[in-house]
């Protein structure tokens, strides 16, 4: 049974999102997993997880992959609207994992950062 108290937006193709859900896993917990590029995300969601992680769009943009650079988020005159906006219309654009728990939230790179939270 999922644990509700714990999320991750995950990407079952990248290694370190792998790792640690496992390493959640290992912790005896099983948590409530969103496929995020399948799911997508909503403005709403991308702004209430920034605040839990203290981060900014910009922290969790994935540049690798993905069409950052094309539209013109890595210019630093990109607002965080602008970016928050672009990862709704393209789910790869956000870092992962994010793990979200009641004791806060982080972007587990590198993965042993989950252990704060859990």
């Amino acid at each position: 049974m999922a644990d509700a108290s714990v999320t991750i937006f995950h990407n079952p193709a990248c290694g370190t999102s792998r790792n640690t859900l496992a390493a959640i896993r290992a912790a005896g917990i099983e948590p409530t997993i969103v496929e995020y590029l399948k799911a997508g995300w909503t403005k709403a969601e991308l702004k209430r997880i920034l605040k839990l992680t203290g981060l900014s769009a910009r922290d969790i943009l994935r540049i690798r992959g993905t069409p950052a650079e094309e539209l013109k988020l890595t210019d630093p005159k990109a607002t965080e609207d602008q970016i928050i906006d672009a990862m709704v219309g393209h789910p790869i654009l956000v870092e992962r994992p994010i793990v979200v728990t009641k004791k806060g939230a982080v972007l587990a790179r590198p993965m042993e950062k989950v252990h704060d939270i859990l």
